[in-house]
């Protein structure tokens, strides 16, 4: 070692953070040396030849750096990303994911493409409803809807790269427009998140975060292959993606074509009416999707910088028998002509979405994020025309509106976040500002929500102490204020009204021009405490949440729930105050985890029924109208697995929540669409093949739903139910490329159920039947 070269550096984690306890090896010669606390190390380099440093840390990707000792060699900066292990759905990251369920104070599940390519449904959403506490509304073969607890709508909050997904998800018939097959990881956050995303937040928060940035001087990608036997869909997507060192760029193009889905039933009844459906298929329920993605930007050691588009387009039809008020009305033999035509009524969706999403470091102890964004929704709904109460018998041909055009909605969404990150001593300290402006327009013959413009501005501040490795306290403040301005609407068609004593034709006015100003501090205090197997959590808060447009001003029909809706333009902000425990023990061979949680509003907005029927634009619906009342709701999660043995392991998921109104006409009641106490039991067989199979598993669940009789007028009471899926799948090597094959059996005894938050409950429709799922991801690597 006379003649060696002594050799410095420095190894940090994603954050650029030290790591202490980094290995670092010099091969041949085999040295080994480990990093200090401030991540810093030396190791002797022989003076001639061409020598490997590499560089590991548990938890983390390691590293090769080549070392050619006649090149003038400087301090090596190392920077390790985080490594991905499977562990059933969750997504385990040395202080990442690990840390972050151990250490924030909410209950935070983490889950990977691998989770959502076995459990993959007909969208994003109804992939991640294993995870216990999270439901769907279910609105036909491709769309739907989340709810955290209970809560959804416009109180779960979607953020994709760090920005606020805005459609028209206050529709229970709206999809999110999200392509399930471009998302590597998303967390689900189980409870109010105001304090750091904002209104909207005030259920939880499923935030998809950005596909990982390609390793240095790569080229690859991937093909994902998918097909359904119960609605026979069939269709796949590309994933390129590339970098050089700096530069990086990632594209994907993914096309799904499906027809009408099958149910366990050949009748329904709509409106006492008997619907019979031919060969059980649910007519009018196909559709097709087209999503084109292209992501890119540049990574080095201070900077990271990437821009995401998207543009996602659908077209799907309505079950055409449940929208709009005559079932009767219905041609049948057009329809069943074919499973895979979309005829009326349906509907078109396109979102365009740009987002750059930048991290800048400037030194170990800050880092400043931004995200800015703009979306485009543009959503219209076509069907045949049918005038109500007063509206032409024959359509006008003077009438700028298309003839079918029902409703249109067109929405820009413009989006800033800043984030500023220090590290100062025992504390984590993040503050930031948030701020959105949305204009959303409307058009078409039917109208139901007034056009509106929306701006939004938030500051907060969190900070995260650590008393020590197993203490962490977190504490957060925010300030957020709203402005929404609503604008005039009257009818395109006259309509005869009495006033005074006389009778006269007049275009109605629906909304008229009104502003309405928020603004709420909230604010967040909770614990995290970790020793040896045990973590317990606890966390209080108070959220807020701004008054939608279809609550303050909605005034016409909703065909989808036939119903006819006014809003409300005096209602104040939801004020929600919660608190959550969390509660967990895990061992080599079994773990446990309890997630409580209590939850009170004082002013919760909700849609109520009234004795009054509409005769005016519709055929005597029932008048709905928004008002406010208390509400107390609680709950629980449970999750309990056992490996008894090296491949075999048993595992129980359970969920439980209840709600109940403490004022207003519904004062007793629950709210709606509250999910029944549900459990999941599932057996699962992980065997070792030979050096060509791996992560082979098959997987039975078996699902058990009890019944739902506390409910809400006019909802209906629920059947319990159980059913069962079952799941295979396994990686095959090729050429060292992991090809993944997974298979699914969802309702394997096609039994007949209806599911309590499902959109077509209330002309009881049954779920899905047994639906056949076989998907295979193929990776390839062309440099």
């Amino acid at each position: 070692m006379a003649q060696s070269k002594l050799i410095s550096g420095e190894v940090v984690d994603e954050y650029n953070k030290p790591l202490e306890g980094a290995t670092i090896r010099l091969i041949p010669g085999n040295h080994l040396t480990i990093t200090d606390s401030n991540g810093a190390f030396q190791i002797s380099l022989p003076s001639t030849g061409t020598h490997t440093l590499i560089i590991s840390y548990i938890g983390y990707a390691s590293q090769k750096v080549e070392l050619n000792v006649s090149d003038l060699i400087k301090d090596i900066h190392i920077k390790l990303q985080p490594e991905i292990a499977q562990l059933n759905e969750v997504v385990i990251k040395k202080d990442r994911v690990t840390s972050l369920k151990k250490e924030e104070s909410l209950t935070i599940e983490s889950v990977n493409k691998n989770f959502i390519r076995q459990n993959l449904s007909g969208s994003l959403m109804k992939s991640i409803e294993r995870i216990p506490g999270i439901s769907t509304i279910g609105i036909g073969s491709g769309q739907s809807k989340p709810i955290i607890r209970g809560l959804g709508f416009n109180r779960v909050m979607v953020v994709d790269k760090g920005i606020k997904h805005e459609g028209q998800q206050w529709g229970a018939d709206h999809g999110l427009e999200i392509d399930q097959f471009g998302v590597a990881r998303l967390e689900v956050i189980k409870g109010a998140a105001s304090f750091l995303y904002g209104s909207d937040a005030i259920g939880g928060v499923i935030d998809i975060k950005p596909t990982p940035v390609p390793d240095q001087n790569t080229l690859g990608g991937s093909v994902d292959l998918v097909g359904k036997t119960n609605n026979n869909l069939f269709g796949g997507s590309i994933n390129l993606y590339g970098r050089g060192k700096n530069l990086f760029f990632n594209t994907r193009i993914t096309h799904q074509n499906y027809g009408d889905y099958r149910v366990p039933a050949d009748t329904l009844y709509v409106y006492d009416y008997a619907v019979r459906l031919h060969k059980n298929h649910l007519r009018n329920s196909a559709g097709n999707e087209t999503n084109l993605h292209l992501d890119f930007g540049l990574k080095n050691e201070q900077v990271q910088s990437a821009f995401y588009l998207s543009n996602i387009n659908s077209t799907s039809g309505f079950f055409a028998n449940a929208h709009g008020l005559e079932p009767r009305r219905v041609n049948t033999a057009l329809h069943d002509a074919s499973s895979r035509d979309i005829l009326y009524p349906r509907q078109k969706v396109n979102h365009f979405k740009i987002i750059n999403k930048s991290e800048l470091y400037f030194s170990d102890q800050y880092m400043m994020e931004t995200e800015i964004g703009y979306q485009h929704n543009f959503r219209q709904e076509y069907n045949q025309y049918v005038n109500h109460g007063y509206m032409p018998p024959i359509y006008p041909e003077d009438t700028p509106i298309p003839i079918d055009l029902e409703r249109e909605f067109d929405k820009h969404v413009f989006s800033a976040n800043i984030k500023n990150y220090l590290w100062l001593g025992r504390h984590e300290i993040a503050v930031g500002i948030n701020s959105e402006h949305q204009d959303n327009s409307i058009g078409g013959w039917g109208f139901l929500v007034p056009a509106f413009k929306k701006t939004l501005a938030g500051a907060f501040i969190h900070d995260k102490y650590k008393f020590n490795d197993a203490f962490v306290l977190n504490g957060a403040l925010r300030y957020d204020y709203g402005i929404i301005k609503i604008e005039q609407y009257n009818d395109w068609f006259p309509s005869t009204v009495e006033q005074n004593g006389e009778t006269e034709s007049l275009y109605i006015e629906r909304a008229g021009n009104e502003q309405r100003e928020f603004n709420s501090i909230v604010w967040s205090v909770g614990a995290s405490y970790n020793k040896d197997k045990f973590n317990l959590k606890a966390n209080i808060g108070k959220s807020f949440r701004m008054p939608i447009a279809k609550e303050l001003g909605a005034n016409g029909v909703n065909y989808h729930y036939f119903s006819y809706e006014r809003g409300n333009i005096d209602l104040n902000p939801e004020q929600s105050y919660q608190g959550d425990l969390g509660l967990s023990w895990t061992t080599s061979k079994w773990s446990v985890a309890l997630s409580p949680f209590y939850n009170y509003f004082s002013n919760y907005i909700y849609l109520n029924p009234t004795s009054r029927h509409d005769y005016l634009y519709g055929a005597g619906n029932q008048v709905f109208e928004y008002t406010q009342s208390k509400v107390l709701r609680y709950g629980s999660e449970l999750q309990a697995k056992w490996k008894f043995h090296k491949a075999l392991s048993v595992e129980v998921l359970g969920e439980y929540v209840y709600a109940r109104q403490l004022s207003g006409d519904k004062k007793g009641f629950t709210l709606p669409f509250s999910p029944p106490p549900s459990a999941l039991f599932n057996l699962e067989w992980s065997p070792e093949f030979a050096d060509k199979l791996n992560e082979s598993f098959l997987s039975v669940d078996w699902r058990v739903t009890a019944k739902q009789d506390n409910i809400v007028p006019p909802e209906k009471k629920t059947k319990g139910f159980n059913f069962f899926n079952i799941r295979a799948g396994t990686t095959i090597d090729v050429n060292d490329n992991p090809i993944a094959i997974n298979l699914q059996v969802q309702n394997v005894l096609n039994t007949r159920y209806m599911n309590h938050t499902s959109f077509y409950r209330l002309i009881g429709l049954p779920e899905a039947g047994r639906n056949i799922i076989l998907s295979m991801n193929i990776p390839f690597n062309l440099k």
